[in-house]
């Protein structure tokens, strides 16, 4: 099975872009972050028309998230944590593959900067209610695959140039270890533990020329319950989409599990 896991930076905007990857990627689940429009503007028969049922949970302009699947997802739910903004951020459902029942968890962190301003507090609230409400849900069911742009750099080899992403909200000392607590509860970052050494981003700025330079940084991840690595065949950075007319500033992360 292919999940793939990408923010498109508006759906409207990128869906050309997006059909075409579908088309060759062939995913049999799509976790899309920041689609930038609200449920019933959602391009619902686009995806309808090539196989795929959308599952939506927008917001007018800003953030949003959603599965695009052309297998069942059971259990949608968006609820995962009580958000004091009310923004779109975590939509949730449940997959079987073979005997297993895994529930899938789509997030879309808030970016968080300027760190001397609410925005920063906001993410930092986001993060503790966030990581409290994996550890009920790890208490129902103990496989849960986390996905999404985290807009957290985990370590300094996840950016091009560590030092001046120390005092950002996306490098923060405070930030990178709420990753590991979210870790410690029982996850591993799936493409760290498949390329240990390896420097690669999911994203790129559409300023000062960060594609063609390559200053980039991994801020999109998937987490894989410990009791599901057996089932990991391969986890790829597909930086093709980022070059594309119009894309997203982002690339999509690509994993297959048995």
């Amino acid at each position: 099975m292919k999940i793939i896991s990408w923010n498109v930076n508006s759906v409207r905007a990128r869906i050309t872009n997006i059909l075409n990857y579908i088309k060759q990627a062939k995913p049999d689940i799509l976790l899309l972050q920041e689609i930038k429009t609200q449920d019933e503007n959602f391009p619902y028969e686009e995806f309808k028309k090539i196989g795929y049922e959308s599952h939506v949970y927008g917001q007018k302009s800003y953030n949003g998230v959603a599965i695009i699947s052309k297998i069942e997802v059971k259990n949608i739910k968006k609820n995962l944590i009580s958000d004091d903004l009310k923004q779109s951020r975590v939509i949730t459902g449940e997959i079987q593959i073979k005997r297993s029942k895994i529930n899938l968890i789509n997030i879309y962190v808030p970016n968080g900067n300027p760190i001397d301003t609410e925005k920063y507090e906001y993410k930092k609230k986001w993060l503790n209610n966030f990581i409290l409400n994996i550890k009920k849900e790890l208490s129902k069911n103990s496989k849960l695959l986390i996905a999404g742009d985290f807009n957290i750099i985990p370590e300094e080899i996840d950016v091009y140039d560590f030092k001046r992403y120390e005092n950002d909200a996306l490098g923060k000392l405070e930030i990178r270890k709420k990753f590991r607590e979210l870790l410690n509860l029982g996850f591993k970052d799936v493409y760290r533990i498949k390329n240990r050494n390896k420097q690669e981003y999911t994203f790129w700025d559409y300023f000062a020329g960060s594609w063609q330079k390559n200053y980039g940084m991994r801020i999109d991840h998937f987490l894989l319950s410990n009791n599901l690595l057996d089932n990991i065949v391969s986890i790829n950075i597909n930086k093709n989409p980022r070059s594309k007319t119009k894309p997203s500033d982002h690339t999509p992360i690509e994993l297959e599990i048995s």
